[in-house]
């Protein structure tokens, strides 16, 4: 499962409820791309979310 390198943010679970309530396991992924990243003068392919991204926290490359 994909984790974004800047915040650690990753798959979150639960429970999948349907109409007659019957309940299964369910995985909510993150919006987690892989983009070439600014990083001490070079560049680097990393895991980020796309909050990250929005945010400005990463400088892409």
């Amino acid at each position: 499962m994909a984790k974004c390198d800047i915040c650690n943010k990753g798959a979150h679970f639960g429970i999948k409820v349907s109409h007659s309530h019957r309940r299964s396991n369910k995985m909510w992924s993150a919006n987690v791309k892989s983009v070439r990243v600014k990083v001490n003068g070079g560049a680097r392919r990393m895991h980020v979310c796309t909050s990250c991204l929005r945010s400005g926290l990463v400088e892409r490359a």
